[in-house]
């Protein structure tokens, strides 16, 4: 599922392709379910001749602001993809949604496993108003992760999964930013001391901005494999702990280990995350 570094990287690559101040001209849904509000219908004549005035994220949504004012909010889920075209381009039996533009080409939406969402909206905090704070900001500071930390009895690897503590972390990340630490993902939130809490503190924002500077993270070579507008990312070649079961740990040699926690794959060194 692409994670904070990855939908970061698909908003940078939209506003690249200079799709703000694009009007979107008409919409083709080929798979209804796509559209989590309003109903089809509605969706297809209010986003019609609304312009592009912003491009966004919060968390792990991508936030399309358009003129007349409405927010179009889009989470890619597992296997989500944007493309830009031009028309006669073939229509993969993928493509989901086609949003034609006012300078001739063609936005479209690719899921394989359909999981993604839309919604269009005229307030985004409707959607994304219980999402936790953002861990490239400076609200995202010490204090505030312990006060997160020390009121929950949770393993931390599922609390820093939970969307309404730290907004965009995911799988990936969360291994790479625990390795950092130190810290097994077994451990209870509350039971990490000061220094602790400090170094994982540290840790997340390196391990995200590492995979932004990388343009995000893309496991395999299948269609289900993120990817942003037109490129592959590059940070599968720079993780640590994540998808190594079986490798030497880059910082002590211990052969990594793969488990199960809160049932997601999950991969640690047992020599630097004692515990």
């Amino acid at each position: 599922m692409p994670e904070l570094p990855e939908v970061q990287t698909v908003v940078n690559d939209l506003i690249a392709a200079k799709l703000v101040g694009q009007k979107i001209l008409k919409i083709e849904i080929r798979w209804p379910k796509i559209i989590a509000e309003p109903g089809t219908e509605k969706f297809t004549t209010e986003i019609q001749n609304r312009k592009i005035t912003a491009i966004t994220r919060r968390g792990k949504f991508i936030i399309i602001e358009l003129k007349p004012v409405k927010f179009l909010l889009v989470h890619l889920r597992m296997s989500g993809k944007f493309f830009l075209t031009m028309p006669d381009w073939p229509i993969s039996k993928h493509e989901h949604l086609i949003f034609s533009l006012s300078d001739g080409r063609q936005l479209r939406y690719h899921d394989t496993r359909k999981f993604g969402r839309f919604w269009l909206v005229d307030q985004p905090e409707k959607v994304i108003g219980k999402l936790g704070v953002e861990p490239l900001s400076i609200e995202f500071t010490v204090e505030i992760l312990t006060e997160n930390l020390r009121k929950h009895h949770r393993q931390i690897k599922p609390l820093l999964l939970d969307q309404t503590i730290i907004a965009g972390l995911g799988n990936i990340y969360a291994d790479e930013a625990l390795w950092e630490a130190g810290i097994h993902p077994l451990r209870t939130a509350d039971s990490l001391n000061n220094q602790e809490i400090a170094s994982l503190h540290k840790a997340i924002p390196k391990v995200l901005q590492q995979g932004l500077a990388n343009q995000g993270t893309s496991l395999g070579n299948g269609q289900g494999n993120f990817q942003s507008v037109d490129r592959r990312g590059r940070n599968q070649e720079a993780l640590k702990i994540f998808r190594r079961s079986g490798q030497a740990c880059p910082r002590c040699g211990t052969t990594i280990e793969r488990l199960k926690v809160g049932q997601r794959s999950t991969h640690i060194c047992p020599h630097c995350q004692k515990i």
